[in-house]
């Protein structure tokens, strides 16, 4: 039954308002007209019964009941007088309508109301389809009582009822068209502004365009759809610049591993090689593959959880463990010593293991990398969160760079002879104040450098 009704349901918002519409004048008109046909009925009904209460007295006014028996004066209108009039002395019947028989269903009904001997009034059922309306009225006098019943053919009353109601059905099949009609009308002018508005939003979100309709110079129904929609599109301006951040990030990043596998192919095809400089090349192969899966794994996880409903709850980490297993991952052929000082093995993070690991990841790579002798990382609680220290004793942060350190792309000094693109550590910090946190850089630290990463507590 649901299916039938939603198949044979307009589609389209106009057609359903106007249906709507249509439904209720129809009910409403329905309701009208059959208030006013029967108040017109019982108008029309008065209407007969005073007709025949005139008749009635003007009978009544010949005749006489002041003697001992009932007699009906001869007047001028006589015969007018004695058409479908019926007069008893008591219930005696004296006169009744020249062209009606004494069994007749009129007759019979006329001396019912002439026993009751009051006002009262009948509609019965004459020959063929009409309908004919009785009423009596009592002749009191001093030594005799007489009674007066006259007769109505409603016929006439009847076809002006039947014509008010044809008329009211006319009028009321007009009116549901024109209902219908200017409904729609209405309706689609009502839209307008929003189909308008829809075909905007479609464009500006193609080209991510800086255009917004704005709460101003807009009705309040369409203020909050405006509202709806230029949120919406934030969000997908948000989406694109996020994917051209992605896509740059991925850029970068993987410019320098690829570099460098083609650089030892170059290299290790230009003469032949021992098997010991074979061994070698493809170590550094296979160290630059395993950097690019690692860039594109951290880069496209973040992706999708960034696209994941924000609802979900994040988890809780212990960072001990995640510290340790980094530390035993560290390129092991620069001979620097790495130290971890977790004050309270049971300190937890309310991040996933995955994003602790990115976000720390970049900071150690570095320190590792520019320390001359040590790395310490460390991690304490504080009040609503925590905070890891990753600490080393190399040259640190030129000055001049500092304001730049977190710009993606940039590196204080592109020669040192170290791979990367200047990426690592704006994702790190990315990644941190997406689940509420921060990594920043300690510039009074010295000697070295000290990055600090805040993340709320498990």
């Amino acid at each position: 039954m649901n299916r039938v009704t939603q198949r044979l349901s307009p589609r389209t918002l106009r057609g359903r308002l106007s249906l709507v519409a249509l439904t209720t004048a129809a009910l409403l008109m329905t309701v009208l007209t059959v208030a006013f046909n029967t108040v017109m009925d019982r108008h029309l009904q008065h209407q007969a019964d005073d007709e025949l209460r005139n008749r009635a007295a003007a009978v009544a006014m010949t005749i006489d009941t002041s003697g001992p028996r009932v007699r009906v004066l001869e007047t001028v209108n006589d015969s007018l007088l004695d058409a479908n009039v019926w007069i008893y002395a008591g219930t005696r019947l004296v006169e009744k309508p020249p062209s009606t028989a004494p069994d007749s269903r009129l007759t019979q009904t006329a001396d019912r109301l002439a026993v009751l001997g009051t006002r009262v009034c009948t509609t019965v059922k004459g020959g063929g389809p009409r309908f004919v309306r009785l009423c009596s009225r009592p002749v009191p006098g001093h030594r005799s009582t007489a009674t007066v019943v006259t007769a109505l053919d409603l016929a006439p009353y009847r076809n002006s009822a039947d014509t008010l109601l044809l008329a009211s059905l006319i009028l009321d099949a007009v009116m549901l068209a024109c209902t219908y009609a200017l409904t729609r009308l209405a309706v689609g002018r009502a839209l307008r502004p929003v189909r308008t508005m829809t075909d905007q939003a479609t464009q500006w979100s193609a080209v991510g365009s800086d255009e917004r309709f704005g709460a101003e110079h807009h009705p309040a129904e369409l203020t909050l759809l405006g509202t709806s929609l230029d949120a919406l599109l934030d969000r997908i301006r948000t989406v694109l610049r996020h994917e051209q951040q992605l896509t740059g990030e991925l850029s970068h990043e993987l410019r320098t591993p690829l570099t460098r596998i083609i650089i030892e192919l170059d290299w290790w095809r230009a003469r032949p090689r021992s098997a010991a400089e074979t061994r070698a090349t493809h170590e550094v192969i296979a160290e630059a593959a395993q950097s690019m899966r690692t860039i594109c794994d951290t880069l496209l996880n973040d992706a999708r959880e960034g696209a994941q409903n924000g609802s979900t709850a994040p988890g809780a980490t212990a960072v001990a463990p995640v510290l340790h297993r980094l530390v035993e991952n560290l390129d092991s052929r620069k001979q620097v010593k790495t130290v971890v000082e977790v004050t309270d093995p049971e300190l937890e993070a309310g991040v996933a293991p995955a994003l602790l690991e990115r976000i720390v990841s970049p900071l150690l790579t570095n320190a590792v990398r520019y320390a001359r002798s040590t790395v310490t990382v460390s991690a304490r609680q504080l009040p609503g969160g925590v905070c890891i220290d990753v600490t080393d004793d190399g040259p640190g942060v030129p000055e001049a760079f500092v304001d730049d350190l977190f710009q993606p792309g940039r590196r204080a000094d592109s020669d040192d002879g170290h791979d990367g693109a200047g990426l690592g550590l704006p994702l790190a910090r990315r990644l941190a104040r997406a689940v509420g946190g921060e990594v920043s850089h300690a510039p009074g630290h010295t000697p070295g450098a000290r990055f600090l990463v805040n993340l709320p507590a498990g």
